[in-house]
């Protein structure tokens, strides 16, 4: 059974890819998860026409579908253009990807991701790597937690979080999330859901080396696109908006201007929409972990030179 959760955006962002079905077209959606994208893409898509579909949780794997269109790998998404040579794929029509957690994974609470449960910290998105929130918990220094609490949780008092855990871990080991949660009771600030959240956000993203990942996955994607393949991405925290509003306004996630010898600024894409696309009411109200969801979709207008990822 199928315990994914129901894809946010999911019409807007295949519109986004501007599939036509009288056309031999290839798509790639680099985040499966539960299928809702992929099975959307194959009901618009020619019969001769190819998906490629990535995802590094096995979990996922086994929502595959039966497809002949369809080839689905297990990987971590910022290697996909180096899969695709595999199998001699050098250009693509459209990339899709929904980035984040999925509702399953928060769910599961096997899987460490929420605060809500109470398991043993985890949080790895792909359960073969060996580093897992356990280990950035009661491992890393108290600078470096400092670092990833202020850099991918934007939380205030990182420096005051950071000293609390370490002083708890001296006494006890912080192995569950309830741990974790008594031991930073008296320091945690504003709404408690919302301090919550943003830590093991931070934690996750450590974990999974979540933005590395993105920006390699997005400069990976301005080289695979062929001139004319649409790029529809949907993001859920600032960071990663961030990173894919950077790579369709100045051509690269850390949003440098490139100008050309003439004093043009080197765009690859165009903004299909400007700005972002947010759920809708309805949506919202029928899925409430959409209301953070925003899609950004673009144009490839530049052709570049396809080299090694």
């Amino acid at each position: 059974m199928n315990k994914y959760h129901k894809s946010v955006l999911l019409e807007e962002s295949i519109e986004g890819l501007a599939i036509d079905s009288n056309k031999e077209q290839i798509f790639v959606d680099l985040t499966f998860g539960g299928g809702g994208h992929s099975r959307y893409i194959l009901e618009k898509m020619g019969k001769n026409s190819k998906l490629f579909a990535f995802d590094q949780d096995i979990d996922a794997i086994g929502n595959k579908i039966e497809d002949e269109r369809l080839t689905l790998i297990e990987t971590n998404f910022r290697y996909f253009g180096k899969f695709l040579r595999l199998f001699d794929i050098l250009e693509v029509d459209g990339i899709l990807a929904d980035l984040g957690v999925s509702s399953f994974q928060f769910d599961e609470g096997s899987r460490g991701f929420s605060y809500r449960v109470n398991e043993k910290l985890d949080m790895r998105m792909n359960r073969n790597q060996s580093l897992s929130a356990l280990e950035v918990i009661n491992e890393y220094s108290e600078n470096n937690l400092v670092h990833i609490f202020s850099k991918y949780g934007e939380i205030r008092n990182s420096k005051q979080l950071a000293n609390k855990i370490v002083q708890c871990r001296r006494r006890f080991a912080i192995e569950y999330s309830e741990d974790l949660i008594k031991c930073i009771e008296g320091i945690m600030r504003g709404n408690k859901f919302q301090y919550l959240s943003q830590l093991f956000q931070a934690i996750r993203i450590e974990v999974n080396d979540e933005i590395n990942a993105l920006s390699e996955m997005l400069k990976a994607s301005v080289k695979v696109l062929k001139k004319g393949g649409r790029l529809s991405i949907i993001s859920f925290h600032s960071l990663e908006d961030r990173l894919v509003k950077n790579m369709i306004k100045r051509g690269n996630p850390e949003g440098i201007i490139i100008k050309d010898e003439y004093g043009n600024i080197q765009k690859p894409f165009k903004e299909i929409v400007k700005g972002i696309i947010k759920p809708s009411k309805e949506e919202i109200e029928a899925n409430i972990r959409s209301r953070s969801a925003k899609l950004r979709i673009a144009e490839k207008i530049l052709t570049t030179q396809v080299e090694d990822f």
